[in-house]
């Protein structure tokens, strides 16, 4: 897999300035509103979390509820994994905020759906449709972003896009929580906010397909090869396994302290609240660093396989919480290099269909996550074990890319355009 890895060619990734304005009223309305829309499919993997048991006793007469009720969570990030590439390849053809409007009214849809359905098959069900419209807008949110921006600037929101998620989480978890108190449907009317978004998106939101064809050169289309497979399918490889590294601590923590015997609910929601934390700080660090992602691969997986190789040798509740911190400030940044180094290898005409793969394969490794490492513990004979053997996965992994790196003599590039200028 590193080995399939290459520098991105030079020619893909703008060096102009950033096409709409990076200042103002406008400029701040539109972030926040790529920035909500990517937090819905959060919103979506979350929310309903803490009332999983209520939903439980209310369907415990139905035959196999024990295994569908926690359906209703996950089967929205499988949809969005497997549906994620065609909604790419629609981004492509039919626009991006035309999509984004169209599967924003659909998400409030489909997610208040719950709140009028009676059956349990028909509430999976639509938990099912949620995840396609996530699929899309998590697809348009972010090719959004890379039509909008280059050089800094992109690297720039694509690491907030990270923040802003990693934040998010942890509200939603607080939020579904105060509200499952009045009830297990309760916390589905939440979805009802994105019928604010939609018209602001319709609105606030300038057509990116207008200016591309507008600013882009006849010669420079005829020179453009074919969609970038190879290279993107070594970015997409590594982004899924990217994704089991990035969910372990969020997904597994509160396990693991229960391992340690901690039982109080407040110490693992504090543990797993600072380990969000780490998680926006290293997003942080990822913005401000002058670099270009690829090179910094090899090192962000080392410090997330340290983070783990803490936490396997944890005896004790304060030293995991410690190896998560340093796991998390690692995945922090990993997410948005990988992001940014997938975004380098499309041109304008692809950028919808790469960030559709990039999509898929992110939360497909998000949904086997959880599989993987019980697995792992089922081979190893216990949790903390299972994320030691993943630790050791991320450094050779680490190790991988960065040999593979130095096998075709490539060197850390100047500092992105804009940073020279």
């Amino acid at each position: 897999m590193p080995g399939s890895v290459p520098p991105p060619p030079p020619a893909v990734d703008a060096t102009a300035p950033s096409a709409v304005a990076v200042s103002g009223p406008a400029h701040l309305l539109r972030v926040t509103l790529l920035m909500a829309g990517s937090c819905l499919p959060i919103l979506g993997a979350v929310l309903i979390a803490p009332v999983l048991p209520k939903m439980q006793d209310h369907f415990a007469s139905v035959p196999g509820a024990r295994a569908l009720v926690p359906l209703a969570l996950t089967v929205p990030a499988l949809a969005l994994a497997l549906l994620a590439p065609f909604a790419g390849v629609i981004v492509d053809r039919l626009g991006r905020r035309r999509l984004l409007v169209a599967a924003t009214l659909l998400y409030a849809a489909f997610g208040t759906a719950p709140l009028w359905l009676d059956s349990l098959g028909a509430i999976i069900a639509s938990r099912a449709l949620v995840g396609v419209a996530e699929a899309a807008i998590m697809t348009c949110c972010t090719t959004l972003i890379g039509d909008y921006y280059s050089g800094r600037q992109r690297v720039k929101y694509l690491a907030l896009q990270t923040m802003c998620a990693s934040a998010s989480a942890t509200v939603f978890f607080v939020l579904g929580g105060a509200a499952g108190s009045a009830g297990w449907r309760v916390p589905f009317w939440v979805y009802a906010v994105s019928l604010v978004l939609a018209p602001l998106m319709a609105t606030a939101l300038p057509d990116p397909a207008a200016r591309a064809d507008r600013d882009e050169a006849p010669a420079e289309t005829e020179a453009r090869g074919s969609f970038p497979w190879r290279q993107l399918g070594g970015i997409c490889a590594l982004t899924f396994f990217g994704a089991m590294v990035f969910y372990t601590v969020p997904v597994e923590m509160s396990y693991l302290l229960d391992d340690l015997g901690v039982e109080n609910t407040g110490v693992i929601g504090l543990a797993t609240a600072i380990a969000s934390a780490a998680t926006v700080g290293g997003a942080v660090t990822f913005a401000r660093l002058k670099r270009s992602p690829d090179p910094m691969l090899p090192v962000v997986l080392a410090v997330c396989a340290v983070g783990f190789g803490v936490m396997f040798l944890a005896g004790n509740a304060p030293l995991l919480v410690i190896g998560a911190v340093v796991n998390c400030v690692g995945t922090g940044m990993l997410l948005p290099a990988l992001l940014t180094s997938a975004m380098s290898r499309l041109a304008f005409e692809d950028r919808g269909r790469g960030t559709g793969l990039w999509t898929a394969a992110f939360f497909g490794g998000e949904f086997v996550c959880p599989l993987v490492l019980l697995a792992g513990e089922s081979a190893v004979g216990s949790l903390a074990g299972a994320v030691g053997v993943l630790g050791l996965a991320a450094a050779l992994v680490a190790a991988g890319l960065w040999a593979a790196r130095r096998r075709v003599g490539a060197v850390d590039p100047l500092p992105l355009p804009e940073q020279l200028a």
